[in-house]
């Protein structure tokens, strides 16, 4: 029922357009034949599909005009997550959506009940056989709090949101417009004089309301995005639950987690915000689905990263300061180099733009330094790294899986080394940028000696 809700909203959407631009040709009877064809189309997969959960593999079938059938191992089942749309939730459906961590590996399931949905979901992760329904024991590790929510103007992304929408709305209606035959190139020109008419109190009173509609708009979109945002230790798993037209259900086998990410920006930084991901073996889409915390102050990230990971190690021990000249240099190089460019072909204002560039660019640099750290406990360690993007992993030390000691020329002259921790979670590694040559080799043969030391000369 859902999907032919779909189609015949799509049908009738297509059969108004038509109507209102030819009325009743040839052409609108070809597209209400097509899209009627569609829902037929849609209503024959959804009876010839059928899957089957065995012991070891789930197996979805598919007999519309050939017959395929899909096998999925449940020992290659790296995660299994919930949505319901608001059309789902009001039947009592769920989409269950299975990652296998390989090409060609997922699936989805389209739509089963809730019930049977969080069933899917705790045997394929649990690796267990079917169990009598009943209700899983559940601990509450995080929730997101009402007050944060404004926090979504520190965050770019959901800052820019209301822009994104307003410029594909109105690309929208200009292709529609333009299709009604509403646009003409008279009209608009009509719209730019007036626009351009505008007294100076209007046009500022105009700018101001943007300015104030901007955050606004983008607590909504977070609200939409991270709605009830709440993390549950569950059967095994860490289950990220979100959403408010959508609810999401991502759920993570705590076997699989290797550590958390903490991140900011300098806006996030000034109000004290951090935003907790999780580092998962095999998880793909790392960046939304190890989701834990998309905003909260850092005294509760860190300790909700506590609760998941263990304790974040501290303090970082700074870099040497034969880093910081490097930090700068490179932030300083890149604006120099395209005003030099600049000089050479004549462009005077391009290159003053680079050299107003170039000088706002050290404390960036100085910053980017100060940022650099890196410690281990005896259990895990940390490094960050990073200024308008800072990073913070924190990696249990039985999830390395190897060094990578790294040494330029100019690195090579200064006594300094790039240390990258190789992670089978994750990104795959992470840099302990510009340390002492020394300390690096010293961190990573204090944590893992049996692999360094043969290395080392005596």
């Amino acid at each position: 029922m859902v999907g032919a809700v779909r189609e015949l909203i799509a049908l009738l959407a297509a059969g108004a357009t038509g109507l209102a631009v030819g009325g009743l040709s040839t052409a609108f009877y070809f597209a209400f034949a097509g899209l009627g064809i569609g829902l037929v189309f849609h209503v024959a997969s959804w009876a010839t599909f059928t899957y089957a959960l065995r012991d070891d593999r789930i197996e979805l079938r598919r007999t519309l005009i050939g017959r395929s059938v899909k096998t999925i191992p449940r020992d290659r089942i790296r995660g299994v997550d919930v949505s319901t749309s608001l059309p789902h939730r009001t039947l009592g459906l769920a989409v269950v959506h299975i990652d296998a961590g390989s090409e060609g590996g997922e699936a989805a399931l389209n739509a089963v009940s809730r019930r049977e949905a969080e069933r899917l979901r705790r045997v394929l992760l649990d690796r267990a056989p079917d169990e009598p329904e009943g209700a899983p024991p559940r601990r509450v590790l995080a929730g997101m709090r009402r007050r944060w929510y404004v926090y979504a103007p520190l965050s770019g992304a959901y800052l820019l949101t209301p822009f994104a929408l307003a410029g594909s709305l109105l690309g929208t209606l200009y292709n529609l417009g333009d299709d009604l035959g509403l646009i003409t190139r008279e009209r608009v020109e009509t719209v730019g004089h007036e626009v351009v008419g505008l007294p100076p109190a209007a046009v500022v009173a105009l700018a101001v309301l943007a300015l104030f509609a901007l955050p606004v708009m983008s607590v909504i979109a977070f609200s939409l995005f991270n709605w009830n945002f709440t993390v549950e230790e569950r059967d095994g798993s860490i289950v990220a639950e979100r959403g408010l037209a959508t609810r999401r259900s991502v759920s993570l086998e705590r076997r699989r987690l290797r550590g958390v990410e903490l991140a900011d920006n300098p806006l996030e930084r000034l109000g004290g915000v951090l935003r907790t991901g999780a580092l998962v073996t095999g998880l793909g889409d790392a960046a939304h689905r190890g989701r834990l915390l998309p905003a909260a102050p850092r005294r509760v990230d860190e300790e909700r990263a506590a609760r998941v990971v263990g304790a974040v190690p501290g303090p970082l021990r700074p870099h040497p300061r034969a880093a910081r000249g490097r930090r700068v240099l490179r932030a300083v190089a890149p604006p120099f180099a395209v005003g030099l460019l600049a000089v050479a072909a004549g462009r005077p204002w391009i290159a003053a733009a680079c050299a107003v560039l170039a000088v706002l660019a050290v404390p960036l640099g100085i910053d980017r330094y100060r940022q650099l750290g890196h410690v281990t406990d005896g259990e895990r360690l940390s490094v960050r790294s990073g200024s308008l993007r800072r990073r913070q992993v924190v990696v249990e030390h039985g999830a390395i899986v190897g060094w990578r000691l790294r040494r330029t020329l100019f690195q090579r002259r200064l006594g300094l080394a790039t240390l990258d921790v190789a992670v089978g979670a994750g990104d795959g590694g992470y840099p302990a940028i510009d340390m002492a040559e020394e300390d690096a080799i010293a961190f990573a043969a204090e944590i893992t000696p049996a692999w360094v030391r043969p290395f080392l000369d005596d």
